[in-house]
């Protein structure tokens, strides 16, 4: 009956290190898992960043944008002259206003 007693308790402490060792390299799994996660997250998120600027600094943007600031330079161009015409038309002073 000691006999017995004796395995029972031997085999329990040998599952109790056993379970211990395995919950610790549980927490080692963890740990690295969270790391790994947090490396994912930067790398997405620079990937992110580097298709929102490759998407900003395409050719075709940035021709289609300038095409855009030409126009709108030539019509403030334009405005200016046809403000500049108008003045001199005007030259501050009304004319006389008839009545019938």
């Amino acid at each position: 009956m000691g006999g017995m007693l004796v395995s029972v308790v031997s085999a329990a402490v040998i599952v109790r290190q056993k379970l211990a060792t395995v919950i610790e390299q549980l927490y080692d799994i963890e740990k690295r898992l969270r790391v790994l996660d947090q490396r994912v997250d930067k790398s997405e998120l620079t990937d992110q960043r580097v298709s929102v600027l490759s998407d900003m600094l395409a050719p075709e943007r940035r021709e289609k944008l300038h095409r855009s600031l030409a126009e709108m330079e030539q019509r403030i161009a334009s405005s200016e002259s046809e403000i500049s015409h108008l003045r001199g038309m005007h030259n501050h002073s009304h004319p006389p206003v008839r009545e019938n």
